[in-house]
């Protein structure tokens, strides 16, 4: 065969497909991420640290002074996880970082050159940021539920998963953690600036939270149960609270899971229209 015939031969063969970066590629990519990054560990060792931490200091001064306590009426679960209060504070920190640390460094430009699909971008981000965060979540609460039982057992105090409430109560705790993170993730995607993300995340889940309580009594009755804070916190509870007027348990985690489903759907909508 002459040199002449091999040639529109070698034209003439497909050319092998390169395919296409899909979702799951996408998540691969951002998995890479997440745990190459050493602040990522060392957030996630403090969300544990701080949640089973406080947990543990706040049962050991209620079963130092157990006198006057009706175990009927404490709520034993919520004491040992009383440390998701600050823990929110911690995640809504990672939660921020996921997506404005690569605004920061210039890096969102390149994941979007190799990835050009942003929806794909946006979303494999937070479903990895979503099951990071509610794998430790379930670490820290049941870490801070046991420590804490077994400090509460020296009063008689204690409880059991197997209560009714008590094991919706703990994995709520995770829950909770989850959905502050993602609110902050979505807070993330709107400012594209961390300060102001963090800022913005702690403000409504904390600062919010504090301000309410100098309204009138009879506003706060009915203002505060809509606090995302608030409202989502029913969900690591065993028992209402006695003449407040708060949200059932996954009514008030639904509120939370609201504000975050704003802010993730602006963000989404924002992330696809604005230039890298």
């Amino acid at each position: 065969m002459t040199t002449t015939q091999i040639a529109p031969a070698i034209r003439q063969r497909p050319l092998p497909e390169t395919g296409r970066a899909g979702f799951a590629d996408a998540l691969r990519s951002e998995w890479t991420k997440i745990r190459s990054t050493r602040s990522t560990y060392w957030t996630l060792l403090a969300l544990i640290v701080v949640c089973i931490g406080i947990g543990a200091v706040t049962c050991a001064g209620t079963a130092s002074h157990p006198q006057g306590i009706s175990p009927a009426q404490f709520d034993s679960t919520q004491q040992s996880l009383a440390g998701l209060y600050l823990g929110q504070l911690v995640i809504a920190v990672l939660g921020a970082l996921t997506i404005t640390s690569e605004y920061s460094t210039g890096m969102i430009r390149t994941s979007l050159a190799v990835q050009p699909r942003r929806g794909v971008v946006f979303a494999a981000k937070a479903v990895v940021f979503a099951i990071v965060t509610l794998v430790i979540g379930l670490i820290a609460s049941f870490g801070s539920f046991f420590v804490g039982q077994a400090i509460l057992s020296g009063a008689h105090l204690s409880t059991t998963l197997g209560q009714p409430n008590v094991l919706r109560a703990v994995i709520g705790g995770a829950l909770f953690l989850t959905a502050c993170g993602m609110l902050a993730y979505g807070l993330g995607a709107i400012l594209r600036h961390t300060a102001a993300a963090i800022s913005a995340a702690i403000g409504l889940l904390f600062v919010l939270t504090v301000l309410v309580q100098f309204l009138p009594q009879a506003w706060q009755n009915n203002v505060d149960k809509w606090m995302p804070a608030l409202a989502g916190g029913q969900v690591w509870t065993t028992k209402a609270s006695s003449g407040a007027l708060q949200f059932t348990p996954w009514g008030g985690f639904a509120v939370l899971a609201g504000y975050a489903a704003v802010a993730i759907i602006a963000g989404l909508v924002l992330f696809r229209s604005r230039d890298a």
